[in-house]
């Protein structure tokens, strides 16, 4: 997959109405503080186009990013950040909702798990609703630079036991500072054209 051009063309708030895309689009979830802005940017091929903040919480909204003007990578809002209030954080919760529930073109959804703990209770319920709306999420385990090499066998296994997935679930070790598991990103998204045009 080679990034031409990236172009933010699309942010909801809570009351927004989403906007009906032609394109297939690929959404990334994860908690406030797991590195969702600095995975988008990696994939991307751009230093800061999705902002990375020091204070978790700030995507409060879901934005499109138009990448080829062929697909759209989504970033939805963080959840789980304790500093901000329970009604705020239900607004988050149905805005990801209601993306997953109604968006026509939504083709695979990305969750983002820190591989140095196991998923959290929210990680688990975002999971649990993703294979509700009849998703096979794939879990992308972040922040792998920070362990060692050693260990991550350890703790993919811990995240997949916690999550509950099934053997054939996915799992990709990433770090935006080395760009670990970047390709295998790519080779999802890439799998999914090659899989319409085989169709076709």
């Amino acid at each position: 997959m080679i990034i031409k051009n990236v172009n933010l063309e699309t942010v909801c708030g809570v009351t927004s109405k989403l906007p009906d895309n032609d394109k297939p689009e690929f959404a990334f979830a994860g908690k406030s503080n797991v590195g969702k802005s600095s995975l988008i940017n990696a994939l991307m091929n751009r230093k800061s186009y999705a902002r990375t903040s020091q204070q978790p919480g700030k995507t409060q909204t879901i934005n499109y990013y138009n990448i080829n003007d062929e697909l759209y990578f989504v970033d939805l809002p963080g959840y789980g950040y304790a500093k901000v209030s329970e009604k705020v954080k239900e607004q988050w919760g149905k805005m990801i909702e209601n993306y997953l529930h109604s968006s026509k073109q939504l083709k695979a959804v990305f969750l983002l798990v820190d591989i140095r703990h196991a998923p959290s209770n929210n990680d688990c319920q975002m999971y649990d609703w993703m294979v509700h709306y009849g998703f096979k999420p794939v879990v992308v385990a972040t922040k792998a630079d920070k362990i060692k090499r050693s260990q991550l066998s350890k703790q993919i296994k811990l995240v997949r036991e916690t999550l509950g997935m099934g053997k054939e679930s996915l799992v990709i070790a990433f770090s935006a500072t080395s760009k670990q598991g970047k390709d295998d990103i790519y080779d999802i998204i890439d799998g999914y054209f090659k899989e319409e045009s085989d169709e076709s």
